[in-house]
């Protein structure tokens, strides 16, 4: 693990984490190197050549890399541009594309950006609404990728956000953003196309689940990121589906009773469940008033969880291209339809944004019964590592619509 910046000391440092046995002793350990530039509320993506580019922070619009390999930083101009009074530019949503380059948004607008020649390919239209990015905090996933298509369709999906405004005027709580944008960042004419959520959201975290879909989770309906800048908690979770047809896509999911505002996080476990954890508006622990320091953690159970759950074996590694055969027992009826595979990454997850996050739809045969029902699946892996960036992966069966638990993999 690579972890890059921060504050105060630590703004340049860079630190290392390698796992070790069960008897312990390891620990970070901080690079003799540092960082080109301090980074407070950067972003970090990894890269196909194994490096990766760390986006922006306070005062910071540039892209350097880690390692550098001779690299220095590469001015952004729209990291310029989208700096408003209070910012709102910070923790970038980017995104690697099936073309290898990178959709980088700030605030409202957005780049494509080739990593390799530290150049703007194109300037994308300005997303309507209010600010999207800290401490506005709206959140975005690049929506799953598939093999139907060779991997080369890709929207990208930015939702929820806070009025123009809201962080420097917190007294007033004005009402979160309650809309969505999706783009295909790699058509000719690039265009977003606006949804409406069911609750208006700024601090949601968006998670890519085994199924296909998105799930809005955690955030507030008024104010921003913050100190006490917030109020009116969202309990209730939604569920976005892609592939459904526009004004159908949200689903309203059962709630919980406990405020997930700021500095709370959410991530895709094994099991298919959401973990919860978080919620801090004070500067320290503070356990009492309206919102006070939250230590207890949520499991969140969606709803694709209900059926029959089918049972996955398969080898731990998986290089690029190889063809594999997974064994999957499930005790329903499959109707004559398929066991896809579904391929989660382990993203780090703050301030409402799940850096590195994608999801993958692998090729896959259609299932063959073994007897004693198991089925075997053949599939391919990722062609490369511009579609899957070399690491650890959650390798799902999907049958009937629900997930397996995972088996983690390691690809290229």
């Amino acid at each position: 693990m690579i972890q890059t910046g921060g504050d105060s000391d630590g703004i340049s440092k860079i630190r290392t984490f390698a796992p070790c046995g069960d008897n312990g002793g390891c620990d970070w350990v901080e690079t003799t190197t540092d960082l080109q530039l301090g980074r407070w509320y950067a972003s970090n993506q990894q890269l196909p050549d194994g490096t990766q580019a760390v986006i922006g922070g306070r005062n910071a619009f540039t892209v350097e890399y880690v390692p550098a390999n001779g690299r220095g930083q590469t001015e952004l101009q729209l990291l310029i541009d989208t700096n408003s009074a209070q910012y709102d530019n910070l923790y970038p949503f980017v995104h690697l594309l099936p073309n290898n380059d990178l959709f980088i948004f700030a605030n409202k607008d957005s780049i494509l950006f080739n990593w390799q020649t530290n150049t703007v390919v194109k300037n994308l239209p300005t997303l309507a609404g209010g600010p999207r990015n800290y401490p506005s905090a709206g959140s975005s996933v690049m929506l799953p990728l598939t093999a139907a298509d060779n991997y080369e369709g890709v929207e990208v999906l930015v939702c929820g956000g806070a009025a123009e405004g809201a962080y420097n005027n917190p007294t007033a709580q004005y009402d979160a953003l309650n809309t969505c944008g999706r783009i295909n960042p790699l058509a000719g004419t690039p265009r977003w196309a606006t949804e409406t959520m069911p609750q208006r959201r700024t601090m949601g975290d968006m998670i890519l689940v085994p199924t296909g879909g998105v799930i809005i989770i955690n955030g507030a309906s008024k104010g921003s990121q913050g100190w006490g800048f917030a109020s009116d908690p969202v309990y209730t979770p939604v569920l976005y589906s892609p592939g459904a047809a526009a004004g159908r896509r949200f689903q309203t999911l059962a709630g919980s009773g406990i405020p997930r505002m700021y500095h709370s996080t959410a991530n895709l476990l094994a099991d298919g469940r959401i973990l919860v954890a978080g919620s801090n508006t004070h500067q320290f622990y503070t356990f009492n008033g309206e919102f006070p320091t939250e230590l207890r953690i949520e499991a969140f159970s969606p709803p694709y969880l209900g059926g029959d759950r089918p049972e996955l074996a398969v080898g731990g590694a998986l290089g690029y291209g190889d063809a594999f055969t997974a064994t999957v027992t499930y005790g329903g009826d499959l109707n004559g339809g398929n066991i896809d595979l579904t391929l989660a990454s382990a993203p780090f997850v703050t301030h409402s944004y799940a850096m590195g996050q994608r999801l993958l739809w692998l090729g896959v045969t259609a299932p063959v019964a073994a007897g004693a029902g198991k089925y075997t699946v053949d599939a391919t892996a990722p062609p490369s590592s511009t579609i899957a960036p070399a690491g650890y992966y959650m390798l799902f069966a999907v049958a009937n619509g629900v997930p397996s638990y995972a088996s983690w993999v390691k690809v290229g």
